[in-house]
C-alpha cells in the first residue's frame, strides 16, 4: 500500500460516539463582524472570532486596506474602524484565499470605495462563478471585470445608487453583497429573496446601528448612516456542529450534547431533518448575544429512516447537505435530494466529488443533475477524495465512522478552512 500523504487521514470505524463539547465561532458570522467593525466608528471588540483559514483571510484583506487589526489570542480580535469610505486603496491584488464569503462580501463593500481593487483567490476560488454578486454592483453604478465571470476580479468603485434586486437563485452572500454596498448607497437598497436564507447581516447591522427594515423575505437599507463600533460575541459554528450532531443520529447508541453553539432559526433546519430521520433532537436557548441566540443541542441515535429533502428545503440547508449525505449511507437510512444544483459551484463540484467519495468508501450513491441520491446499508470502507473541500472532509469522516473497515480521506487538511481541530474533536467524541 503506497505511503500517506501529510494531507491524509484514516478514521478508525466507531462503535458509538459520545460526549459534550463545542465549537469553533460561528464563520459566517465571524465574517460579518469583522467587516462591519472595519466600515464602523471605533473600535470593535470581537469575542471567539472563528479559528479557521477563511476567516484569517478576511483580517488579512481588511489589514490591506488599512485596517488596524490586534490578535491578542484566544479568540479575540480588536478591530479600529476606518468608517463609510474610509478603506484604503491596496498596494496588490486582495487574496480571499478558499473563502466565498470573503469575496462576495468584500466586493460589495469595495464596489462604493473610490479606487481600485482586485479580489483573488486560490485555484478552487478562482473557478467559482460569480456573475450574482457582479450583476447587482454593476445595476448599482460600480464598474467590475472578471473573464468568464470568474476571479479576479476587477472592481473600480465609486458612487452607487440604491436599487431592488431580487436574486434569481436565494444566496445569503448575495444579499449580503448587495446590502452591503447599499450602506455606501444614495437611497434605499432593498433585496427581495424567493426564499429565506441566513439573516446574520441583517443581525449584524442592526447590532452595528444601522435601521434595517425587514418585511417577509425583503429586507432594506438606506445608505449614509455611520455604523458604531462595538463588543460582540461570535456563537459556536452551527455547521460544525452539524458533524457531530449527524454522527451521534447515524451511530447505534450515541449521545452527543454542544454546547454554546448559535441557534439561529435561519441555520437550524437541519434538526427537524434529523428528527424526521428518526433520531432524537433538544435544544435549549440559553442567552443571546447581539440578536443571536445561543443554546445546547443534544442529539441521540434512535432507528433512522430515509428522507426526501424537496427544492424548497435547499437553501436551508445547503452547507449541511454533504454531511446528511453521509447519514443517508447508515442502515435504515436514505436520502433523496433535489434543486440543489447550487453544489456544484462551491469549493468543489459539491455533487460529483460527494457521490463519488462515498463511493470510494463502498456506499450506494448516484447523481442528479441537481442533487443525488444514497441508499443506506453499512459501507465497507476505502479511500474518499475530498477535493480540496472542507466540507467533503467532515462527510466522509462521518461516512467512515459506520464502515466495516478503516477509510482514508484523501487532502484531509482541507478542513483546516473552517475547523482546524475536527479530527482531535472526532477522537474525544470515540466512546
Amino acid at each position: 500500500m503506497p505511503a500517506l500523504a501529510a494531507t491524509d487521514v484514516v478514521v478508525q470505524p466507531a462503535a458509538r460516539l459520545g460526549g459534550r463539547l463545542t465549537c469553533p465561532g460561528d464563520k459566517s458570522i465571524s465574517h460579518r463582524y469583522a467587516l462591519l467593525a472595519a466600515l464602523a466608528t471605533g473600535r470593535t471588540t470581537i469575542t471567539g472570532y472563528a479559528s479557521g483559514a477563511d476567516c484569517a483571510s478576511t483580517l488579512n484583506c481588511l489589514r490591506a486596506l488599512g485596517v488596524q487589526i490586534a490578535q491578542p489570542g484566544d479568540g479575540l480580535v480588536e478591530i479600529e474602524g476606518r468608517g463609510l469610505g474610509g478603506l484604503a486603496p491596496p498596494t496588490a491584488p486582495l487574496d480571499a484565499g478558499n473563502s466565498g464569503t470573503t469575496f462576495r462580501l468584500l466586493a460589495g463593500i469595495l464596489a462604493a470605495q473610490p479606487f481600485d481593487s482586485t479580489l483573488t483567490g486560490d485555484d478552487s476560488l478562482r473557478r467559482r462563478p460569480m456573475e450574482r454578486i457582479i450583476a447587482p454592483l454593476r445595476a448599482m453604478g460600480a464598474t467590475l471585470h472578471a473573464d468568464d465571470d470568474r476571479p479576479p476580479l476587477t472592481i473600480s468603485g465609486g458612487s452607487l445608487r440604491g436599487v431592488e434586486w431580487a436574486p434569481p437563485v436565494p444566496s445569503a452572500q448575495v444579499k449580503s453583497a448587495v446590502l452591503l454596498a447599499g450602506l455606501h448607497a444614495s437611497g434605499a437598497t432593498t433585496v427581495r429573496e424567493s426564499a429565506a436564507t441566513r439573516d446574520h447581516t441583517e443581525r449584524a447591522l442592526s447590532g452595528f446601528g444601522i435601521d434595517v427594515e425587514r418585511l417577509g423575505l425583503t429586507v432594506t437599507v438606506r445608505g449614509g448612516t455611520p455604523l458604531t463600533g462595538r463588543a460582540v460575541q461570535v456563537p459556536g459554528d452551527f455547521s460544525s456542529a452539524a458533524a457531530w450532531a449527524i454522527a451521534a443520529a447515524a451511530s447505534d447508541g450515541s449521545h452527543v450534547v454542544v454546547a454554546d453553539v448559535g441557534m439561529n432559526p435561519t441555520r437550524t433546519a437541519l434538526l427537524d431533518v434529523l428528527r424526521r430521520a428518526g433520531a432524537t433532537v433538544t435544544t435549549e436557548i440559553d442567552r443571546a448575544a447581539e440578536s443571536e441566540p445561543i443554546g445546547r443541542l443534544t442529539v441521540a441515535h434512535r432507528s433512522l429512516r430515509p428522507v426526501v429533502i424537496e427544492p424548497s428545503e435547499v437553501p436551508a440547508l445547503i452547507d449541511e447537505l454533504p454531511l446528511l449525505a453521509a447519514l443517508g449511507t447508515y442502515p435504515g437510512a436514505a436520502l433523496t435530494v433535489t434543486g440543489a444544483a447550487e453544489l456544484r459551484a462551491k469549493e468543489s463540484d459539491r455533487i460529483a466529488a460527494l457521490v463519488a467519495g462515498l463511493r470510494g468508501l463502498g456506499a450506494t450513491a448516484s447523481e442528479l443533475p441537481d442533487g443525488f441520491t444514497i441508499t443506506g446499508g453499512a459501507v465497507s470502507g476505502g479511500t474518499a477524495d475530498a477535493a480540496g473541500d472542507h466540507r467533503l472532509v467532515m462527510a466522509f469522516a462521518v461516512a467512515a465512522l459506520g464502515a466495516k473497515r478503516p477509510s482514508t480521506i484523501l487532502g484531509a487538511d482541507a478542513v483546516t478552512v473552517s475547523y482546524p481541530d475536527f479530527f482531535e474533536t472526532l477522537t474525544s467524541l470515540r466512546a
